[in-house]
């Protein structure tokens, strides 16, 4: 009996699958043995990827309804390329919403209503001929991920229908096909039923998005494996237990080969079939171990045999040997106790979307592996099977993440109001829940990587999910449950193996971990990375040492989720929500990476390489303390290197062997010669640990972790000259003339006006007090605008009260002193010291007041010309780094330009900021120009393109203006980028700039 598809199964809870094979392993299989031991690309499937006809609807009345038909003629059609998102090859509207429903304020609806006067439709079709591999064979389809329902025709004749994005939805073709050429038609709709399961943080897209291809199968065919590699409580006995579904003719016998990476036999053995089951067990004795850091696999050679005795099928499946308990209330992998050092990862790419390629994936897995980096929740859906390959290859712990998010069901604008939750306790959402589960697991549970399987993130709670997290314990106990929604709601706790929460902060997790808790604890989503961000990180990762049951967290996110556009005058930038004109919208939420959208590093990358370190390396001035925090690898992999610097000059350069046993620590002295550390200054010692080999994802020599000490000889005195000066006490200027310069200050002005070298202007602004950063996204959670926002006044106009002059032997001083309409009791005093040499003192101090808002910053900032753009440091770095968040740099020398520092973040914010500045030169191609250095303490300097204002008034980068000047900005403190919840200030007060504390800073400005 046909089925004739019917429209309303897009508002129907209970119609999600029609035709479909039921869900399967991801496994391959091949025809030959050869084959299979070549990994070669198989020949019983044939891909349909590339150009497909296309047409576009707005909704479904407007769709071409007959278009399947085997006499309608799409040839006038455009084309579109699949795998691809509909809306970003030229029809529709990309979208980006976080929690809202994207309909929200254009229709009032409920589940599982959806929009019916906007629900884009798009009809494909593809022309093929059956290859010549799979004549007289059965045929199916496979459609690896398609948003959000579909359904599919060939040759005329309805096939199935299918809901849920990002699993497998596969169909059986062969009684449709026909000699010659086949059209397969397939419909696309944007909304369904599924759209209320799918509200996650992310663009809102639609269509075939990824790979589409047909498959036969064998005589005999494996259509699903489950493999089962266990090992004893000794973890030195392996049994390897593999359960085999098969369809087709019956199967004389099936043998089993597992060889290890060397392709060596290992254990050879022959499945048992009882009852029509088959299953092959297999002893193995001290099996090397799977896990991240030594990621060991094995490979099974399945073959099947038909009645004849032929081999007609072999399936290669590769095995890791693991296990991954709970002991004692704490999550352990192979006896020893875990700690995630993870990050979430959207699939995204800024062309094409979640369409995202090999080369992606090959790119993300090696920079995690790169930056310490050993952990991926897949938030919040499962990804292409292929990562989970990689994941497995290169060493990736992973959190399978099931495609269930209904956060617009239950929070509003962040109140908890869960009156219509969905799925809830509502049983008639439980089919297409459980389809869900269903699907993720069957597809992915031989991988293993996985070691957790999720339920969705933010759904709230209820009966359905708890059922789903029974479903994942009954199938698969190997593996533990995450869900966070249960912090919600405690009458649900069950649901989740590990308490997990987002976004608490250090002290509501110590507050959990003292008050004898239950459950293991994991921050499923942490340090919000959104622009200039991850300030106080290492609040956290102490958290690590100190509480056994605090087993890590994953980083909220990977990527930034921004998308490339043209502007009106068709340059090309990234864009975030609403610049497509989608609305209702979440605008520059989507950003939240420690990668940039077009996968280049964020300079928040260094941090998290630092503190996500294995290895710890605490060096003094004679040796360094190594701690193994690794859970099996012993440091022999790495070369331990050590330098001396001495006021950022390298001085001395060796290498040592150290061997340090995993979960244990041992020190290594330095044969660093006496002759070089005689002279007076700063030093530093920095110690690394660099790969000896090349590995799948570095190079030899590559650094995985390093420490330093930094130590002074003698005095840090700065030694200023003294000689003549000439000064000139003007009616309205006060000139200080030497040999070959001239400083001149402005009474009317009320500040230094002119710093002139040989006849070449530096000031191209005069100096000023500066309270104001360029807002942060951080800073624009917690509404610093709003509260601080008196600042931002303060540092556009101030009066000058008081100029005192001081004349001395060898310098002259002249101090301004100002005041602010701010607050009658605040007060910067700001004093310019003139030496024989040219060189300017610059203090300034800030006379605090009570009941004001904190400040962004107490800074100096002037600009000088553009042309001034080469730039010289020895300060912490190289990367951006702020007070909280300059734990990963380093105390270097380093070069770059005034266009640097400004970092990549889509919305122009506070970037390029430098802590520990001992010194840093401002010059032009000539290397003429000024050097900054501090004279007691270090500071913090940014040189930018912008100023602060400029960059707060800009949307996106291309609007700002032209690049006219460098600005020069010197701070004695700048407040901390924050990053601890979901949009949040500093993590501590030590971060924070209280406005009725005292300050003051000094610096000297010299020529180069």
């Amino acid at each position: 009996m046909k089925t004739t598809p019917s429209l309303a199964w897009l508002t129907d809870v209970n119609v999600f699958a029609v035709n479909r094979v039921p869900a399967h392993s991801d496994h391959v299989y091949y025809e030959t043995l050869a084959e299979a031991q070549e990994a070669a690309p198989m020949k019983l499937r044939h891909e349909l990827n590339g150009n497909w006809k296309f047409t576009y609807s707005i909704n479904p009345d407007h769709r071409p309804v007959n278009f399947f038909e085997q006499d309608y003629h799409c040839a006038g059609w455009g084309d579109i390329t699949v795998p691809g998102h509909i809306q970003l090859q030229g029809y529709g509207q990309p979208q980006y919403v976080n929690t809202m429903y994207p309909w929200d304020g254009h229709h009032e609806l409920r589940p599982p209503e959806i929009p019916t006067d906007h629900n884009p439709v798009g009809s494909y079709v593809k022309y093929f001929n059956v290859p010549a591999a799979m004549e007289n064979r059965p045929v199916y389809i496979s459609f690896q991920g398609v948003e959000s329902a579909f359904y599919v025709w060939l040759n005329g004749e309805f096939v199935g229908y299918s809901e849920d994005s990002f699993t497998p939805a596969e169909f059986d073709l062969t009684p449709y096909l026909v000699d010659g050429e086949n059209k397969l038609a397939v419909e696309v709709y944007q909304r369904s039923t599924g759209s209320w399961l799918e509200d996650q943080d992310f663009w809102r897209f639609s269509g075939i998005f990824r790979d589409v291809y047909l498959y036969t199968v064998p005589e005999i065919h494996v259509s699903d494996l489950h493999a089962r590699p266990e090992l004893d409580s000794t973890f030195t006995k392996g049994t390897l237990s593999v359960d085999l579904k098969l369809q087709g003719n019956p199967a004389s016998k099936i043998t089993a080969e597992l060889v290890d990476a060397n392709g060596t036999l290992v254990k050879t053995g022959e499945a048992e079939n009882v009852d029509g089951k088959w299953s092959i067990n297999l002893a193995i004795e001290q099996p090397a171990l799977w896990s991240a850091e030594s990621p060991y696999l094995y490979k099974l050679f399945i073959q099947v045999y038909n009645q004849a005795g032929s081999l007609v099928e072999v399936v290669p499946q590769k095995i890791g040997f693991r296990r991954f308990e709970l002991v004692n209330k704490v999550m352990h992998l192979n006896g020893e106790r875990i700690v995630f050092k993870g990050v979430n990862r959207h699939e995204f790419n800024p062309r094409h979307g979640r369409a995202i390629t090999k080369e992606d994936m090959l790119w993300d897995i090696k920079t995690l592996k790169r930056h310490n980096i050993n952990a991926v929740r897949t938030s919040h859906y499962p990804n292409q099977s292929l990562w989970y390959e990689l994941c497995d290859e290169y060493g990736v712990y992973v959190i399978d993440e099931m495609n269930l998010e209904t956060h617009g069901s239950w929070q509003k604008m962040g109140a908890v109001e869960p009156s219509w939750n969905i799925p809830g306790n509502k049983p008639e959402w439980e089919p297409i829940v459980m389809d869900r589960a269903i699907s993720m697991v069957e597809r992915d549970k031989n991988h293993p990587s996985i070691l957790i399987w999720s339920c969705g993130n933010e759904s709230y709670a209820g009966e359905v999910i708890l059922n789903v997290s029974k479903y994942f314990k009954k199938v698969d106990p190997g593996r533990l449950v995450h869900y966070e929604g249960v912090f919600h709601n405690r009458d649900y706790n069950d649901t989740s193996d590990m308490e997990s929460r987002m976004y608490a902060k250090p002290a509501d997790i110590e507050k959990y971990l003292n008050d004898n808790p239950e459950k293991p604890y994991i921050s499923c989503e942490y340090m919000h990375a959104m622009g200039n961000s991850l300030g106080g990180m290492y609040k956290y990762t102490e958290l690590e040492t100190k509480y056994p049951m605090y087993q890590g967290g994953f980083i909220w996110d990977y990527i930034d989720q921004s998308l490339y556009k043209k502007d009106r005058y068709g340059n090309e930038y990234l864009a975030y929500g609403g610049d497509f004109g989608d609305r209702p919208t979440d605008y520059g939420f989507c950003t939240n990476g420690i990668v940039y959208a077009n996968r280049e590093l964020s300079p928040k990358m260094q941090e998290v390489k630092f503190l996500y370190q294995d290895f710890k390396l605490v060096p003094d001035g004679k040796g360094v303390m190594v701690k193994n925090e690794s859970l099996f690898s012993n440091t022999r992999d790495y070369e331990l290197e050590y330098v001396l610097f001495h006021e950022g000059k390298e001085l001395y350069r060796s290498s040592l062997l150290a061997e340090v046993e995993p979960q244990s620590e041992g020190r290594f002295e330095f044969d660093i010669p006496e002759e070089f550390k005689a002279e007076a200054g700063e030093y530093c010692v920095q110690s690394s640990l660099v790969l000896k080999e090349n590995t799948l994802w570095a190079e030899a020599g590559f650094e995985i972790a390093f420490g330093q000490y930094v130590y002074q000889v003698g005095t840090k005195e700065v030694a200023l000259p003294s000689g003549e000066l000439r000064v000139a006490l003007g009616d309205v200027n006060i000139g200080v003339h030497g040999r070959d310069f001239t400083v001149m200050f402005s009474k009317g002005a009320g500040t230094l006006v002119s710093l002139n070298y040989a006849g070449k202007e530096m000031i191209s602004l005069p100096p000023a007090p500066l309270f104001w950063r360029a807002t942060t996204d951080n800073d624009r959670g917690f509404s610093q605008g709003f509260h601080s926002g008196l600042w931002y006044a303060a540092s556009l106009a101030r009066k000058c009260v008081n100029i005192e002059v001081s004349e001395n032997s060898n310098n002259i001083c002249i101090a301004f002193t100002y005041k602010f309409s701010i607050n009658p009791d605040i007060e910067v005093k700001t004093a310019y010291t003139v030496y024989s040499d040219g060189s300017v003192r610059v203090k300034s101090a800030y006379k605090g007041a009570e009941n004001l808002p904190q400040l962004p910053t107490f800074a100096v900032s002037f600009k000088v010309p553009a042309d001034y753009d080469q730039l010289d440091w020895y300060a912490m770095g190289p990367d951006e780094n702020y007070s909280d968040r300059a734990m990963g740099a380093k105390l270097t020398t380093f070069k770059n330009q005034v266009s640097d520092s400004l970092s990549g973040y889509v919305m122009p914010q506070e970037s390029g900021n430098r802590t520990g500045v001992r010194r840093v030169s401002v010059t032009n191609r000539n290397g003429q120009g000024i050097r900054i250095s501090s004279i007691a303490e270090p500071l913090e300097c940014n040189l930018s393109p912008y100023t602060a204002f400029e960059l707060e008034n800009a949307q996106h980068v291309h609007e700002l203006p032209p690049v006219h000047y460098t600005v020069v900005t010197v701070a004695g403190k700048q407040m901390g980028v924050g990053g601890d919840d979901s949009w949040g200030a500093p993590v501590h007060d030590e971060h924070l700039i209280k406005a009725d504390q005292d300050m003051e800073f000094e610096f000297l400005i010299q020529r180069v």
